[in-house]
């Protein structure tokens, strides 16, 4: 079963392996809310297109209000056949959602069922862009001195372990551009996050990370750390003398007309730095259009246009190595400098993508991992010019056509057989799990096909799974049936039977962007089963159950 969670932490079920960094992933992402949910690349060239090399902003300029202006693509230069193929490549991978801007105006929006518009969605580390963002408004707003600030000295009033020279010259900087120094192990890669899944586990987040040891200089090079986020978190809570949500919604959200939140807190009550953070993509982009406008909004200098020049000449390698173009980062961004192309990234992509050389915006919300490059180059390849381009019906049809597949639940291309004598046997008879990651104690299936439900329930004495059993119509027909689970809480959930013993169940947290399945192996004649779980944070273990007399 899907269930919300942060980027990582464990548990162990009964037959786990050793987890990798994906699988961790799985276990902290769900903390954040509980409803039941079921590469690199060559680098391409460094200018797709001469036209659009040449593109800048024009020359008078739009700014959202309550909604984003919309408009053909071909009115802003831009081809709609070639968003066609975004759309088509959203589709092949695993997209929930796809928005493009050019010139200040909407051009292509689409939503990948069963998500569907007026979703928040999570964002994943995308959250640490937005902290940063806030870190330097604070700076702007003079309560906080500068990037150079010494960070122990917002900390003053604690006692912190394995203070040395190094820890005390670490700066308010090197937690923005991930160079602090402090030991921390959470690779960008497959590797086990151990220390984010140790700051899971603790109960004072912010005294974990400060305890940390130093591995190394502050300004010695790049590792990624959502703890030093959290830091940044902790100093604007700090700074501007309520919390971190309080001040992003006068100083960011506020101004930019984004109404609707949801923030994950840490056990203290503090907005967690590192993720957490759910967005609606249209106010996704409205972040990545502040930063195009160089922090400019509305005639308002929100963000010093210093800082958005920061983040747009990185100096931080992020030390990918030479199989895929250099990624750099700063103040809580990535970027391809070669493509020109800046951005805030979120596990299994979740991205506000800023290209300011062809004054294009992009927000994506996902459920896996694809190559940055690629899709950098599908968005470059559909500009055409600064000018309009003739209208062009039979594209902007095209386009229009993609946009409305995306939004239609495609059935599972495994053929639906027929309905083995079993399942009337296992349906409704209440399965006992063995303890396991997930925290689910108790399943019940319906798979006749008059009225397919399933109904779970939870350990109770675990404060990251739902309290309450939940439960909801299951489709058998290939397609998935969806139930609201809560406040932005929507679960869609199908399955079907593999053979005559084994149902497989595939199950979405849709606002999270998880896909769970489980596949159910009875046994003794329905008198048992054998659980296997897996869903697309890399989280897989078996776990065993009985029918309950």
């Amino acid at each position: 079963m899907a269930m919300h969670r942060h980027d990582k932490a464990t548990g162990k079920s009964a037959a786990a392996a050793a987890i990798n960094r994906r699988q961790a992933t799985a276990v902290l992402l769900a903390s954040a809310a509980a409803p039941f949910t079921a590469g690199a690349q060559q680098d391409a060239a460094a200018t797709t297109a001469s036209a659009a090399s040449s593109a800048t902003a024009p020359s008078t300029t739009l700014w959202p209000g309550d909604d984003w202006a919309e408009s053909t693509p071909e009115a802003q230069g831009m081809d709609s056949a070639a968003l066609a193929k975004l759309v088509d490549f959203g589709a092949a991978q695993g997209m929930d959602s796809l928005l493009v801007t050019r010139h200040g105006s909407l051009v292509a929006e689409a939503f990948y069922a069963p998500y569907r518009e007026g979703l928040k969605h999570a964002v994943n580390s995308t959250t640490k862009g937005v902290v940063a963002t806030l870190t330097g408004m604070a700076i702007q707003d003079g309560l906080i001195a500068s990037r150079d600030a010494p960070v122990l000295e917002f900390f003053a009033d604690r006692k912190v372990a394995n203070v040395d020279a190094a820890k005390k010259a670490m700066a308010l900087g090197h937690l923005l551009d991930m160079t602090s120094g402090l030991h921390w192990i959470e690779p960008l890669s497959d590797a086990v996050p151990e220390t984010m899944l140790q700051l899971g586990r603790a109960r004072d987040w912010q005294g974990f990370v400060l305890d940390r040891p130093m591995a190394q200089a502050p300004g010695a090079g790049f590792n990624y750390n959502s703890g030093n986020t959290h830091l940044l978190s902790a100093i604007v809570a700090q700074k501007t003398g309520g919390s971190t949500l309080a001040y992003a919604q006068k100083r960011l959200f506020g101004p930019l007309g984004i109404t609707d939140v949801r923030w994950r807190k840490d056990p203290q009550g503090l907005e967690v730095g590192g993720w957490g953070l759910y967005l609606h993509p249209r106010d996704m982009a409205r972040i990545g259009y502040l930063y195009l406008r160089r922090g400019q909004w509305n005639g308002r200098q929100l963000l010093p246009a210093a800082w958005v020049e920061q983040v747009f000449n990185p100096v931080v390698d992020m030390g990918f190595g030479s199989a895929a173009p250099a990624f750099k980062y700063a103040n809580g961004w990535w970027s391809i400098p070669s493509k020109r192309a800046y951005f805030t990234a979120g596990f299994n992509r979740q991205l506000i993508v800023v290209l300011p050389d062809i004054d294009v915006v992009v927000a994506v919300t996902g459920r896996r991992n694809y190559p940055l490059p690629a899709f950098i180059d599908h968005i470059t390849a559909a500009v055409r010019s600064r000018e309009p381009q003739p209208a062009n019906a039979a594209a902007q049809e095209l386009l229009a056509a993609r946009i409305r597949d995306a939004g239609v639940d495609k059935p599972s291309p495994n053929p639906v057989g027929p309905t083995p004598e079993l399942a009337a046997t296992v349906s409704r008879k209440a399965w006992l799990l063995e303890r396991n990651a997930l925290g689910l104690q108790r399943l019940v299936l319906d798979l006749t096909p008059a009225n397919p439900r399933y109904e779970a329930s939870f350990d109770p004495g675990r404060p990251d799974v739902p309290r309450e059993p939940v439960a909801g119509p299951l489709g058998l027909d290939g397609k998935y049936r969806t139930a609201p689970q809560g406040p932005n809480a929507v679960v869609s959930v199908k399955g079907h039977w593999l053979d005559a013993q084994t149902f497989q169940l595939v199950s979405r947290s849709v606002a999270d962007g998880e896909v769970t399945v489980l596949t159910l192996k009875f046994e003794g004649g329905g008198a048992a089963v054998n659980v296997g779980v897996e869903n697309n944070w890399g989280f897989k273990g078996q776990v065993r159950g009985a029918g309950a007399s």
